[in-house]
């Protein structure tokens, strides 16, 4: 099969020819129709994962048809139109047991623990709990821009924040993850002050249901004009980026007893940022993480999705091809692109 391959971390990755996959017991095949290009496909190209082998084919966000099926596999057949969580479960663990595949103590990743969906067929594991079905109105552009970026942003909002309509939602960052979690929180009735230092962005954000703005220029103090913007703070703030810089805002902007979710990946130097845990103990705020979504949660977000309460389409930049996917995922780091890119021709 063709395959976008990259054999050392920062070298350029090559679209050539691998062989294909073959079906777990408990798994699957799928042929790749559609796949997005992800920040954290680049952290992997970098060498920020250490669950990477090399040599690597990055990639997954994905959507595609079965084409074969492993013969433990009960639920899924060949033709069957799916996608799938970045994070897959074992269904062993005390995390699966308790619902939570999404942090599953042996949890699979497609694109970083095993070869992924920048190529024209993806083995996936652990398919009965895992593959999630797209109903016949979902193309697989869209479904596959729902990526790690929407799903994980919808858990960030509704699980993990708890948004209610009225309250007061910050997010800093307006990439992938933070237009989804704007239109996300929007949906849920609530007033979204979106933070970013790109015009275009904001300017993004705000057509998709942003109440208000804060271009974070050099000098602008952010966390004070959010609380300006609010009347006293946000009741619950999203790192869509993953910077000590917008990790601090995000907490610093809150009213008390809000909630921080974490959602942009920390890692290499930004790790471990500080915190303002002076105001995170004096007004009792929430530190929370978002690390995916389970498949048994889609059907809620599915639902708005087929209602027309979210239009994640809304959110694709543009479509390219495998061999163009390569640049765009090497310059990730630029943000420079509005929107998510979607690879759908191999």
């Amino acid at each position: 099969m063709k395959a976008m391959l990259y054999e050392a971390f920062g070298a350029p990755p090559r679209v050539t020819e691998v062989p294909d996959p073959t079906p777990e017991a408990h798994g699957v095949v799928v042929r790749v129709e559609a796949t997005g290009i992800c920040r954290s496909d680049w952290h992997g190209w970098v060498g920020h994962d250490k669950d990477i082998e090399l040599p690597h084919v990055p990639g997954h966000e994905l959507a595609g048809t079965i084409v074969a099926v492993g013969r433990d596999v009960t639920r899924w057949r060949a033709g069957d139109r799916v996608t799938v969580p970045f994070v897959g479960g074992c269904g062993a663990c005390p995390e699966c047991h308790s619902g939570n595949q999404q942090v599953c103590d042996s949890q699979f990743q497609p694109g970083f623990t095993h070869w992924g969906s920048f190529a024209e067929y993806v083995g996936l594991h652990h398919a009965d709990l895992n593959l999630v079905a797209l109903p016949d109105s979902m193309d697989f552009v869209t479904a596959a821009s729902l990526g790690c970026r929407f799903v994980t942003s919808f858990r960030a909002v509704v699980d993990q924040g708890r948004v209610a309509p009225g309250e007061w939602v910050a997010v800093h960052g307006c990439g992938g993850v933070g237009l989804s979690a704007i239109m996300i929180a929007s949906a849920m009735g609530a007033n979204v002050v979106a933070v970013d230092i790109a015009d275009d962005k904001l300017d993004f954000a705000k057509s998709l249901g942003a109440v208000a703005v804060v271009k974070a220029s050099p000098g602008t103090e952010v966390a004070e004009a959010v609380r300006d913007i609010t009347g006293g703070g946000a009741h619950a703030s999203i790192d869509a980026l993953g910077h000590p810089a917008t990790c601090f805002n995000s907490v610093a902007n809150l009213r008390k007893r809000g909630r921080h979710i974490q959602v942009g990946l920390m890692v290499a130097d930004h790790a471990h940022p500080a915190v303002p845990m002076d105001a995170v103990i004096a007004n009792e705020l929430e530190i929370l993480g978002s690390h995916g979504m389970q498949a048994h949660r889609y059907g809620a977000m599915m639902a708005m999705i087929e209602s027309g309460k979210l239009a994640p389409e809304r959110l694709i930049g543009k479509t390219v091809s495998l061999e163009e996917g390569v640049d765009i995922l090497t310059a990730m780091h630029t943000f420079g692109s509005s929107g998510v890119t979607v690879i759908d021709r191999f």
